[in-house]
């Protein structure tokens, strides 16, 4: 038998927050994470702002040879991954196991370090570049540190999906358990903010100068975030004999690569659609059954009208509830949708839908149903959350209500 594979705890870094209690107030009260940025001079590249955590402390968080020997992106990882352990009522020794596994995503992991590298090699030269600075860059450090801490000895991966990292992770922790690989995984996805990818996004001109005002007609860009979002992901009969709460299921994921351009997205949306349809026929439902949608909605003129683009073609005349939560976390790279991931398991154990704040004017290019400003209620026992990142990268997973799914086995023989 296919097992189910239940959420049963979640932990957030974020600028509105640390814990899912802090951070979902935040977000359904509206607060935007958006501040001065203070962890580098940004003046000269004519944007400020981003969404940065404020008041994180790793040794808040991390022994003291953790704190000492993690970077910021890994201590984010690891701070998270205990919050959601804890959350979900874990022994951590109970994680000692060959059947624990951590599966994590990035997009440039310790990007302070790969830009010291960049930095000396451009100014300096090749041979300026320390060899023992360079292995504090490497991505698997996130996934490394967080199985040294709890002691598991599954598979320890990291997949750096650019911006939809967090969904791939999450696809692929919940195929571990599907296939009988292991009994509960740590996962989700972490990201920095630092200089040298933020001066990237505003060559690209893609950062907003003040606000981030997804799906509406006057958008200007994206604002810049960072953080962690971690998910404790466990096999029913794992979670029940324990005693475990069941926070959401993992129904199906959709995957696709349009392969288009290094930054653009392909303008049908045929990538994103194929994702959004498999993920729900993976899943074992119809488009009828979906009741909210969690938007990848960057504010970008791009990307929100070919997202647009994708929704009506899937869900047609029906106008399903949509919103961007970037409004107000900013756009946190490789760990955006592990973040979102962590608002659409909340969405439907409250039944509120985070708003899209600033939204104003709509966009007949963007014609979908935004819950705009203040959040929303309704029925959510089935969300499913976007991510279309650079390169063509498409995710979109599926949540829904415990015993809202098909049993797996079922949805497998359809599919």
């Amino acid at each position: 038998m296919t097992p189910r594979v239940l959420v049963t705890g979640m932990g957030v870094v974020s600028s509105l927050g640390l814990g899912r209690a802090a951070f979902w107030r935040s977000l359904v009260e509206g607060r935007s994470g958006t501040s001065t940025i203070s962890s580098f001079d940004a003046t000269r590249l004519g944007r400020t702002l981003a969404a940065e955590v404020q008041g994180f402390v790793a040794g808040d968080h991390l022994t003291a040879t953790e704190a000492k020997r993690a970077g910021r992106c890994a201590a984010f990882a690891l701070a998270a991954a205990r919050m959601a352990v804890r959350d979900a009522g874990l022994d951590e020794g109970a994680l000692r196991s060959e059947r624990a596994s951590v599966v994590l995503g990035t997009t440039m992991g310790e990007a302070d370090i790969c830009g010291l590298l960049d930095g000396r090699w451009i100014v300096e030269g090749p041979d300026a570049m320390s060899p023992r600075v360079l292995p504090k860059y490497a991505p698997y450090l996130l996934s490394m540190e967080t199985a040294q801490a709890f002691g598991c000895r599954g598979t320890v991966l990291t997949l750096p999906a650019a911006c939809a990292a967090g969904n791939y992770a999450i696809g692929y922790a919940a195929d571990l358990i599907r296939a009988g690989r292991a009994d509960v995984v740590i996962t989700g996805a972490a990201e920095m903010l630092q200089e040298l990818q933020f001066a990237g996004f505003v060559r690209l001109g893609a950062v907003a100068p003040e606000r981030c005002q997804p799906f509406d007609l006057d958008r200007q860009g994206l604002i810049v975030g960072e953080g962690a979002g971690v998910m404790v992901l466990e096999s029913e009969e794992h979670a029940v004999r324990r005693g475990a709460t069941a926070l959401a299921e993992v129904g199906g994921y959709g995957l696709a690569c349009d392969g288009f351009h290094i930054t653009r997205p392909e303008p049908s949306g045929a990538g994103v659609i194929h994702a959004l349809r498999e993920a729900i026929w993976r899943a074992g439902l119809t488009v009828d059954e979906v009741d909210f949608i969690n938007a990848h909605g960057t504010g970008t003129r791009a990307n929100d009208a070919v997202e647009s683009t994708a929704v009506r073609a899937v869900f047609g005349e029906r106008r399903v509830p949509i919103s961007s939560i970037k409004s107000l976390i900013g756009h946190c790279m490789g760990a955006a949708s592990a973040i979102e991931a962590v608002s659409c398991v909340e969405t439907i154990n409250t039944g509120l839908y985070p708003p899209t704040v600033g939204y104003a004017t709509p966009d007949p290019e963007c014609d979908v149903a935004v819950v705009a400003n203040a959040a929303g209620r309704g029925r959510a026992d089935v969300v499913v959350n976007h991510s279309l990142a650079f390169g063509g990268y498409d995710a979109v997973v599926l949540f829904a209500k415990p015993d809202r799914l098909p049993p797996p086995d079922v949805r497998e023989a359809r599919s």
